[in-house]
Parts: structure tokens; sequence; C-alpha cells
């Protein structure tokens, strides 16, 4: 699963990405709205956690914009701001869930497989392709009643090939799904991962 978290504290960033990888998540950073909408534009995300106060803009004004005119992910508020008027103008805006500051790393993992694992045109959390299923939330494949195991950047890439079933996956879309933006992919990479 594959999250982009919009904070401009740099070191709470690299604290909330670090305890999401090390729970299975793939995660990307944007310190301002502009980044966010970059990101957005350029990759496929399941959720997003969003601070409020950055340097370009208000997060729960960009969040309203957003999600008036763009498909976007399940969104969590993560923000000092826990008045209640605070968190009501949060929800109402589109954010799914909100949560104030500071959050454990636990509880906030919980909070979007959560999210994930609600019902709509979300994210199915249980994908199958014959005989093999896997568990999104869980991050476990099984083939029959065998018990796969996986690699967190496996266990993406199994999710985005079952994800697109019956479509032709280009490598760049693997490269985005698997990696994150600064980080360098060998030339081989892909197919590493694939030939697996």
């Amino acid at each position: 699963m594959r999250v982009l978290v919009i904070e401009d504290n740099v070191r709470l960033a690299e604290l909330t990405v670090s305890g999401l990888e090390r729970r299975g998540f793939a995660c990307d950073v944007a310190v301002c709205l502009s980044d966010a909408d970059s990101a957005l534009d350029g990759a496929v995300y399941d959720a997003i956690v969003l601070d409020l106060g950055l340097p370009d803009g208000d997060g729960v004004a960009w969040l309203t914009n957003r999600r008036q005119y763009r498909q976007m992910p399940p969104a969590i508020i993560q923000t000092a701001r826990g008045a209640l008027e605070d968190r009501v103008t949060g929800l109402d805006a589109g954010a799914d869930d909100y949560v104030v500051k500071p959050v454990e790393i636990d509880e906030l993992a919980a909070r979007i497989r959560a999210l994930l694992r609600r019902p709509g045109p979300r994210v199915q959390t249980v994908l199958e392709a014959g005989n093999l299923q896997f568990d999104t939330a869980a991050r476990m494949a099984r083939c029959g009643e065998c018990p796969i195991d996986l690699s967190r950047r496996e266990a993406d890439l199994l999710e985005l090939l079952l994800r697109r079933a019956g479509t032709v996956v280009r490598r760049e879309a693997i490269e985005d799904a698997l990696y994150n933006f600064n980080e360098p992919v060998t030339p081989n990479a892909v197919e590493a991962a694939v030939s697996r």
C-alpha cells in the first residue's frame, strides 16, 4: 500500500515515513501542497496523511478543492489543531479521519488499514487470481493453502499486478509503485523483483 505523507516538518515526516515503512507501507513525502499535487498527478496512492499548516496554503482548503475537482484517495488529517471546530471542519472538508499530534505510529498505521477496509469504490483488500490470494491489509499471500513469504517490495509488486490483472503493466508503473521518488532504481531491479 502506497501512502503520501504531506508534512512540512522534515523530522516528523521522516519519523512518520520510517514508522509506516516498517509496518509494510511504501511512502512518499511532500513538504508543501504544490509537491503534493505533483505527487498525486504522477503516481497512484492508496491513502494520504495530511498536515494542515503548510508553507504554501492550508490543508483544509486544498483538500476541499482537490476532492471537488479530482479523484482522491482516502485522507487522514494529522495535525496539532485539536479543537472540536478544527476537527469538524477537517472532516467536513473531505477528510476520512482526523488525528491530533502527537499520534502513535501503530495507531496511524491501524487507521490507514481501517480506511482501506471500508466498503465502496476505494480499495479491495483481498485480491485473487486463480488459487492465488493476497490480503493487502495483512500483506500476506497464499497459493491454495500454502503461505508465500514475500518481502515488502514483492508484496507491493504482487498487489500492483493483481489490481491490474488482465492489463499490461508498464515498467514505469512498476517502478512508481515499488520505489520512492528519490530512491535510485538499478537497471535490473524490476526484473529481479518480477523474476521471484
